[in-house]
C-alpha cells in the first residue's frame, strides 16, 4: 500500500468514525427530546382537566415540568438521607452496650431514677438520660420480658423483647435510638428533648403500676 493509499484510507476511517458519532448523538438527542415534548404534552393536558378554562402555553407546561422534576429529586434525595441516618442509627444499636459496669446491673432501676432525679437537679441531662434509660432496661428485666447482661446490645434487647411484647419493643427502640445518639453519638440533648425522654420512659413505667417516691411530670 503506498503513502497515498494511507493517508486516503485514514481520512475514510476517520470520516466513518465522525458520521457514526454524529448519528448516535443525534439520536440520543432526538429520544431526550421526544421524551420531554411527550412528558410536556402529559403536563398540558393534566393542567387542561384541572383548569379547562385556562389556557396553557407550551412555555408554562415547560416550567410545571421543571418544577415537577426539582421536586423529585429533592425527595428522593431527603428520602436517601433519611435512609442513611437510619442505617447509621440502627448500626450504633447493634454495637453498643448500655450497661458498662456490674454496679449499674446490680443496681435496682428504682435506684437509676432517683440518680436520674439528682442528676437532672444539676443539670447533668446526658448523664440523667442514662440512668434513665438503665431504670427502664431493669424494669423490663424485673418484668421477665428481657434478660439484662453487660455484654449485650440495646439490638439484643430489642430482639428478644420483640418476641414477647411487641409495642414495648417499638417503644423501646425509639429510646434506646435517642440513648445511643446522647451517650454515644455526643449529641447535646436539652432540656426539652430530656424533658420527653423523661415522661416517654416514665410513661411506661407508671403502665405497670410503678410505685410511689418518682416523679412523674416535668414542669
Amino acid at each position: 500500500m503506498t503513502m497515498l493509499d494511507a493517508h486516503k484510507a485514514r481520512d475514510e476511517l476517520k470520516e466513518i468514525l465522525n458520521q457514526k458519532e454524529y448519528r448516535v448523538y443525534h439520536e440520543s438527542k432526538g429520544i431526550i427530546e421526544t421524551w420531554w415534548e411527550k412528558a410536556k404534552q402529559w403536563i398540558l393536558e393534566k393542567l387542561a382537566s384541572i383548569f379547562p378554562s385556562v389556557q396553557v402555553s407550551d412555555s408554562a407546561a415547560g416550567s410545571v415540568l421543571i418544577i415537577v422534576m426539582v421536586i423529585v429529586l429533592l425527595l428522593l434525595a431527603l428520602s436517601a438521607f433519611l435512609l442513611i441516618r437510619n442505617h447509621k442509627r440502627n448500626r450504633m444499636l447493634r454495637k453498643q452496650k448500655p450497661l458498662q459496669s456490674q454496679q449499674e446491673i446490680n443496681w435496682t432501676y428504682r435506684q437509676h431514677i432517683l440518680e436520674a432525679e439528682r442528676l437532672e437537679a444539676l443539670g447533668n441531662f446526658t448523664q440523667s438520660t442514662r440512668h434513665l434509660f438503665l431504670a427502664l432496661l431493669l424494669f423490663f428485666h424485673d418484668k421477665g420480658w428481657l434478660e439484662a447482661r453487660i455484654w449485650k446490645t440495646n439490638w439484643e434487647y430489642y430482639e428478644e423483647l420483640r418476641k414477647v411484647e411487641q409495642r414495648k419493643a417499638q417503644q423501646f427502640f425509639k429510646l434506646a435510638r435517642f440513648f445511643d445518639e446522647v451517650t454515644y453519638g455526643e449529641r447535646k440533648v436539652n432540656s426539652e428533648e430530656y424533658r420527653q425522654f423523661h415522661q416517654d420512659v416514665m410513661k411506661e413505667l407508671t403502665e405497670e403500676e410503678l410505685g410511689g417516691g418518682v416523679n412523674v411530670e416535668k414542669g
